[in-house]
């Protein structure tokens, strides 16, 4: 599933006039890649706003009026420590021969056993970080915690990819944990 922003281009700006650009309602970002120039650009706040609240993940088109448009996965956000509010993004350009770095996020469905029992579940990470080509990458790794019990983790090495997917992250470290309060 691809979700498309209409972007456009930026040149570098001040810190006032970067804070105007995110008032008039536009958020500003960057597109980098291997074997690419770094491109300044911003786009609609709201629009993208909306997508991240669905929880939704996987490519982007960025759709320029006076050129082609990109195929980016979201890398980065930069948000106001106080106000939450976005400042800033990042984009990796996607070349669909290449092999791509990126996190993949986890997504828990259910409610643990061992939460009846008193425990507390806990997220340690919330994406795990694969190498693939763009064709391979999955949107999402879903896992279903309904049967934790209290004391268990669940691990990176849990998930599950086809072979075509490299996983970088750790085996060992843990996604979630159901633990006494």
């Amino acid at each position: 599933m691809t979700t498309s922003f209409q972007a456009e281009n930026r040149i570098p700006l001040n810190t006032s006039r970067l804070r105007d650009l995110r008032k008039s309602g536009r958020l500003p970002g960057i597109v980098f890649g291997k074997n690419t120039e770094n491109e300044m650009i911003h786009i609609p706040t709201i629009q993208f706003q909306k997508w991240l609240k669905q929880g939704t993940s996987g490519f982007i088109e960025l759709q320029f009026e006076e050129k082609d448009s990109l195929t980016v996965l979201l890398e980065d956000l930069q948000r106001d420590p106080v106000t939450r509010d976005l400042l800033h993004v990042d984009f990796q350009q996607v070349q669909t021969n290449e092999i791509l770095r990126t996190k993949i996020p986890v997504k828990f469905n259910g409610t643990p056993i061992g939460t009846k029992q008193g425990g507390v579940v806990q997220v340690q990470l919330s994406s795990i970080e694969v190498e693939a080509l763009p064709r391979h990458l999955p949107t999402s790794i879903e896992f279903d915690i309904s049967t934790m019990e209290l004391g268990e983790t669940l691990h990176v090495s849990d998930a599950t990819f086809t072979p075509d997917v490299t996983v970088i992250s750790e085996g060992n470290e843990s996604l979630l944990s159901v633990v006494k309060p």
